[in-house]
């Protein structure tokens, strides 16, 4: 296997950015739920969206593209993502179900994408199907966020249409590394 890990490789400003997301999850929750300050949340959420995007058009645009950013870039959105909605846990309660398939559906990818590494040496980026995914599930914790007293139907809606746009990810990237491995 390369070596993904050389100084190279990990000290990119999209990296940084990565990082910058990871340390922006405890004060997100904790403007939630300890604070319980949606608004602010909500910002630092955009926030950790913006920087999301950014470094991912920095990476293309200046080739700062690297197979560790690969890995840490969807590290620092399923972390960001998990935390986000266990937080909604507590204020909408059918989103247990939507942690436990989230769970499930990121095991799953990631053991693909690791015995796809080991097979192939190669870290695949994120498809349509993975940035569509974390776009609405964004999208749905910042409307859950700021809308906490909506109808409990409006809210059990954005959960369904959240975990169906996960199972269509789950089912697309499934479908795409077996292709790969297939191909070994």
């Amino acid at each position: 296997m390369k070596k993904l890990f050389t100084k190279k490789n990990i000290l990119t400003i999209p990296n940084f950015l990565s990082l910058l997301r990871i340390l922006m999850i405890p004060v997100i929750v904790w403007l939630y739920l300890v604070e319980k300050n949606p608004y602010a949340a909500a910002a630092v959420v955009i926030l950790s969206g913006l920087t999301d995007i950014a470094d991912g058009i920095i990476a293309r645009k200046f080739n700062m593209i690297s197979d560790f950013g690969k890995i840490l870039d969807p590290i620092a959105d399923k972390l960001t993502q998990v935390a986000l909605i266990v937080s909604l846990t507590y204020e909408f309660h059918k989103m247990l179900w939507l942690v436990g398939f989230f769970i499930v559906k990121e095991s799953i990818v990631a053991l693909l994408g690791y015995i796809t590494l080991r097979n192939t040496d190669s870290v695949e980026s994120a498809k349509w199907y993975g940035k569509l995914s974390t776009f609405v599930l964004y999208a749905s914790i910042i409307v859950l966020i700021l809308f906490p007293s909506m109808p409990a139907w409006t809210a059990d809606a954005i959960i369904i249409f959240s975990s169906a746009v996960l199972c269509l990810s789950l089912v697309m990237y499934t479908r795409f590394f077996i292709k790969i491995l297939c191909k070994q």
